[in-house]
């Protein structure tokens, strides 16, 4: 997934429009500590190393994520 240019006119403007959840996603997700983690959940999932929900849950707690039912 692109990640682009924080200070492009275009970027500033999106960014600008979005409510505090949407910012708080966009921040995530440019994160490089919460993209390791995603990454290396997702990967622990993929082997059957964990259950699914155990991971994301866990990954939610340390990333203080909230979902809606």
């Amino acid at each position: 997934m692109p990640i682009e240019d924080w200070r492009s006119p275009e970027t500033i403007d999106r960014l600008n429009r979005l409510e505090r959840p949407g910012f708080a996603a966009e921040f995530l997700r440019r994160n490089p500590d919460y993209r390791r983690d995603f990454i290396r959940t997702e990967r622990r999932i993929a082997r059957a190393a964990v259950d699914v929900e155990t991971a994301r849950v866990s990954l939610a707690r340390r990333w203080g994520l909230r979902f809606r039912a």
